[in-house]
């Protein structure tokens, strides 16, 4: 990193900072959507003013709307923000401790006469400043002025994911250099995708760049791929629940949508052609439905730009597997997209009081399906008026705005239409389908952006990631919900939208997905290995419910820290020593009185719907009861101050404490519950080709599953490489080889093993680096050892899939180990479940369950084999770490752990030598 004048600001400063709250906040709010931070200061200041109190904290937008916006979510997060109000200040007690917004807009050197705008020196002393779309002041010199000023004694942090398309237009060679010596952390779009993080997307790529004839087609089979969405977003919600997905929404984006406006010397309007569109829908039935059968027989007439195959021809897998006729799905389409039971047409409402908006709905229904929010509505009335295609202009005076009622859980809207908006200032987690209007190619930053506003996701436990990103199974459809389906209106916008995307490096273009079959080992599968199941149509979370309360039947305690930590640093040690206020105890019963047990009540429920634990049950009347039980079920570790507060901030912080204690307290119970009831369930079942680790990626019909391998559809080589190998069936499954990397171990109860690679995806994915270091030992051992197990003595692995598919324990946490491991003789077999992963960031042993597996499966063995009648079986369990002994000794636990305390706990490390090989103590113990 570097500062104005290029010179570098050392790194474990910088970092130092970075880790500050403040220096969070800043990447939190950079780095949430893929975005490039720029840092602006100079070395002195940052040496002085990193140790100097701040005086202002100021969050700098460039519009009314994403300033409300930034000020929710900051408060979400435990920020305090507000809106800045220079006749307001002064009753502000610390404004440093609140972050304070307004908009680009308002500042100005000197303030002349009235109105909203605010003069810098409104701003004096040591400043915090974070410019939020910071690709704005590129554009002249009037606010690199004002931020100058600002941040004259102080940081000033501009974020954005356009700076680059930016800089790019504004062609100044200064300013370039000015921007580019200030980068601290790029993560613009591209790496923000390679990461995982956002909805995968599908770019309908047309043969011809000019297809206009096609428009309602294609239109149409939008409008079908958006049903499909909505269909599975309702049909597997259950699954899909955990994954905090949303209703799906279909938009118009534009970079600036009018009624009508020039393009190559005539008169067009993109906004009328989609109104046309969906009247056409509404009143043609024989069109739409013979229109529709044709997409889902993938016979639509559209062609892919680099081969004869028809657009749609792998689409819409399910409404296929559902076989249902056209017929039915039109009108289905209609009742859950356009709220009316049959055809009918389309009326307009003018919805007064409301500027720019117009209501969409079907003749006849009184709920309004869409929303067009345009500049000049009346001259878009006249248009449709003047067009003769019989839509109907309506004026409605009741209701309010469609668009800001979007986000709520019973609004009707199904789709909207509008322009720049929506781009800047407006949040919403719904868009699944985008329709491109009036896009030209001098509008690089505004489609970067548009882009973003469809790509957002919340992911399994607010990961951000797609679930293909994320280890384990996941839903069978949940890429269908995770994927941004993205069109043109015309097919010129098309070709301009991918060039610019892929300009940026990123690739617009779908993969060749390639089937892979596997080869069971049908010998191994004769020898009566087993493995433990639930009973047949066992389900936890319908046939058992946990209520949340005191029992004597489950002897328990919970450990909660709220303690403060003081970390010291020293030039002269080469580690921080750290120091921990307060002691552990309980909560004394008057401070529970000034505990809102309400709120308590609220927090769990949230709690209970994130976790998707729909069978705990919990009283409110209960919750207190369980925090005043002796002897008690938890220990707080918290500062005096917080046991016994004596103003709000302590009372604020007793409040979350009590929360604490309660999820963790719900989590254990729940667990234990869990576990007893699987214990009374499970038995061993004999091996076949019917085990859910042998299922998947399996045809209609089909009983051979399948890789398929996903290869870039631009790199030919590479396709014509992989086509080749699958082709050769004896390399395939008998041989290692470098073009599709893959381990041939003939332990393993199918071929082939496919290992990651660049460039190279496949579902399942293919192992990672730990995974592959395990059995490439375990296949050297094997090698090197032929008689290390006993004569009678055979030893057979199974890599482990995740939910759905593989063995799995703490169903509700979901883990499942990575590999099954037998070691079976003339009348016994060992199970061994093996999990190699990194263990830097893993909790204390004693609240990690994974790790301390090995523990619960004794009692499970016994419970599993008496209802099995099987006594000759044993579980056991071990977790590899990734992590080498010396990186984790200092880090894990107590921090002083010696080798053989971790291989007690069933903890070993990738080493192989004389002295220690895990490979010969996962077999031998």
């Amino acid at each position: 990193m570097e500062d104005h004048n290029g010179r570098c600001a050392p790194d474990e400063r910088y970092q130092g900072f970075a880790a500050s709250d403040l220096g969070k906040m800043a990447f939190w709010m950079a780095t949430g959507s893929g975005k490039t931070l720029l840092l602006h200061l100079n070395y002195r200041q940052f040496l002085y003013y990193n140790r100097t109190p701040l005086d202002n904290i100021l969050l700098i937008t460039p519009n009314e709307g994403l300033s409300l916006q930034h000020i929710e979510e900051l408060r979400v997060s435990n920020i305090a923000a507000e809106r800045f109000d220079l006749n307001q200040r002064s009753i502000w007690l610390n404004e440093a401790e609140t972050v304070q917004v307004t908009e680009i807009t308002k500042l100005v050197m000197e303030k002349q006469g009235e109105g909203d705008s605010v003069p810098v020196e409104a701003f004096e002393g040591h400043n915090l400043i974070f410019v939020d779309e910071g690709h704005k002041g590129t554009g002249g010199d009037a606010w690199r002025v004002v931020r100058d000023a600002l941040g004259a004694t102080g940081f000033t942090f501009e974020y954005s994911a356009t700076f680059g398309q930016a800089l790019a237009a504004a062609k100044d060679e200064a300013l370039l250099s000015e921007y580019g010596k200030a980068i601290a952390f790029d993560y613009s779009y591209r790496y923000f995708h390679s990461d995982g993080y956002g909805k995968d997307f599908r770019i309908l790529n047309l043969k011809d760049d000019d297809a206009s004839e096609w428009s309602d087609t294609l239109l149409l089979a939008n409008l079908l791929s958006f049903y499909e969405q909505q269909l599975v977003f309702v049909e597997q919600a259950d699954k899909l629940q955990p994954y905090k997905l949303e209703r799906p929404l279909w938009a118009f984006i534009g970079g600036s949508v009018n009624a009508v406006y020039q393009r190559r010397g005539a008169k067009r309007s993109d906004v009328l052609t989609v109104v046309r569109f969906l009247h056409l829908v509404l009143s043609n039935p024989e069109w739409a439905i013979g229109t529709l059968q044709r997409l889902l027989n993938g016979e639509s007439g559209l062609r892919c730009p680099d081969s004869d195959r028809d657009l749609f021809a792998d689409r819409f897998d399910y409404l296929r597997r559902r076989d249902r006729v056209a017929t039915a799905v039109y009108r289905d389409m209609l009742t859950k997209v356009m709220h009316t039971p049959g055809s009918s047409g389309l009326r307009i409402c003018d919805l007064r009081g409301n500027d720019g908006e117009l209501g969409l709905r079907a003749a006849g229904s009184g709920a309004y399906f869409g929303v067009v929010n345009i500049g000049d509505t009346g001259a878009f009335k006249k248009l449709v008026e003047a067009d003769g295609a019989g839509i109907a202009v309506e004026i409605d005076a009741l209701n309010g705005s469609l668009f800001d009622r979007i986000n709520d859980p019973d609004s009707t809207v199904e789709m909207l239409v509008g322009s720049r908006k929506f781009i800047e200032g407006w949040n919403s987690w719904r868009v699944s389908n985008m329709g491109l209007l009036n896009i030209g190619r001098g509008e690089g930053s505004q489609i970067i952006q548009l882009f973003g506003r469809g790509v957002r996701l919340k992911g399994l436990g607010m990961s951000l990631q797609r679930s293909s990103a994320l280890p384990g199974e996941h839903p069978d459809w949940i890429r269908v919900l995770e994927t941004l389906n993205i069109f043109a209106v015309r097919a010129d916008y098309m070709v301009q939208f991918r060039d610019y995307l892929e300009s940026e490096g990123i690739d617009t273009t779908d993969p060749v997905e390639l089937p892979l079959p596997i080869r069971l080992n049908d010998d191994f599968l004769n020898r009566g290995l087993v493995v433990p199941h639930l009973d047949e149509g066992s389900d936890f979370l319908t046939e058992e419910t946990v209520l949340l309360e005191c029992s004597d039947a489950v002897q328990m305690q919970v450990a909660v820290d709220m303690a403060a930590t003081v970390e010291h640093l020293s030039s002269r040690e080469s580690q921080g020593i750290q120091a921990t206020a307060g002691k552990e105890g309980t909560i004394p019963l008057q401070s529970l009185n000034l505990v809102d047990w309400n709120q308590v009540y609220l927090a769990l429920l949230e709690h209970k719907d994130e976790k998707s634990l729909s069978n705990l049950l919990i009283r409110p009347g209960k919750l207190r009861d369980i925090l005043e039980t002796e002897p008690s079920v938890y220990r707080l570790h918290a500062e005096e101050s917080l046991l016994r507060p004596e103003n709000q901030a302590a009372c604020a912080r007793l409040q979350e404490a009590v929360v604490n204690i309660l999820r963790k307290y719900a989590d254990t119970l729940y667990r234990r519950r869990q576990a007893q009831w699987e214990s009374s369930r499970l038995r061993y079942k004999m091996l076949d080709a019917s085990e859910g680790n042998f299922r998947f990626n399996r045809g209609e019909g089909d009983r051979s599953s399948r890789y398929i391998v996903k290869v870039p559809r631009q790199n030919p080589d590479m396709v014509e490489e992989v086509e080749n190998l699958i082709a050769d069936f004896n390399a395939l499954y008998e041989e290692d080889w470098g073009h599709l990397p893959r381990i041939h171990f003939d332990r393993h109860l199918y071929q082939p093993l496919l290992l990651e690679r660049d460039g190279v995806t496949s579902s399942p994915p293919g192992l990672n680096e730990s995974e592959r270091k395990f059995v490439t030992d375990l296949k050297d051992y094997c090698s090197a050892e032929p008689n290390a197990l006993p004569d009678d003595a055979e030893l057979f692995l199974l890599r482990n899939l995740g939910r759905g598919h593989g063995v799995g324990f703490f169903e509700e946490s979901g883990f499942y180990p990575d590999f099954i491991l037998w070691i079976k003789g003339a009348t016994t077999q060992r199970i061994v479940f093996v999990d190699p992963h990194g263990m830097l960031y893993s909790k204390s042993y004693v609240h990690d369950d994974k790790a301390r597996l090995h523990e619960r499966l004794p009692e499970l063995t016994r419970a599993v084999s008496e209802h099995s009648q099987m006594w000759n079986v044993s579980m056991d369990s071990f977790i590899v770490s990734a992590t080498p002994f010396n990186e984790l000794r200092s880090k894990y636990d107590t921090g002083l752990w010696e080798m053989t305390d971790f291989a007690k706990k069933h903890i070993l490390f990738f080493e192989r030598n004389d002295e220690y090989d895990y490979i010969e103590r996962i077999l031998r113990n």
